[in-house]
């Protein structure tokens, strides 16, 4: 994690409910949904190594990002980290935004048949190839 607003120390050590805050102010201030999403995997990786409760930590925030900001690929890098803060449907449709189909689009708009004569016998044509 790269410029991050927060030190390691304040990270994995700071009370819940500072966090919270902290976290939701940088969002609002600076709408960098990278280092935001980022700071909320490490709320989760700080709840399974934690004694502290940061279970589903700040979901209306994570909901937010992967439902309104901007894809990037940071929120498509840690997208299935957050399953659980998303009921199967609306999971459903975060995929298809965060991960669209792609389209299948060439430059060929439509195959022409060519109109230059081919030369020689069946048998030149196949040891040629």
């Amino acid at each position: 994690m790269t410029d991050l607003p927060f030190t390691q120390y304040q990270v994995f050590h700071s009370k819940a409910k500072t966090l919270r805050e902290q976290i939701s102010a940088y969002y609002n201030e600076t709408q960098n949904s990278s280092v935001t999403i980022q700071l909320l995997l490490a709320m989760k990786i700080r709840n399974q190594l934690g004694e502290q409760d940061f279970e589903l930590f700040l979901k209306d925030l994570v909901r937010h990002l992967f439902s309104k900001a901007t894809v990037n690929r940071a929120l498509r890098r840690y997208f299935y980290f957050f399953s659980e803060y998303f009921e199967e449907t609306e999971w459903e449709m975060m995929t298809a935004r965060c991960f669209p189909p792609e389209h299948s689009h060439t430059d060929l708009m439509e195959v022409v048949e060519a109109n230059v004569p081919v030369t020689g016998t069946d048998f030149d044509l196949s040891e040629s190839s």
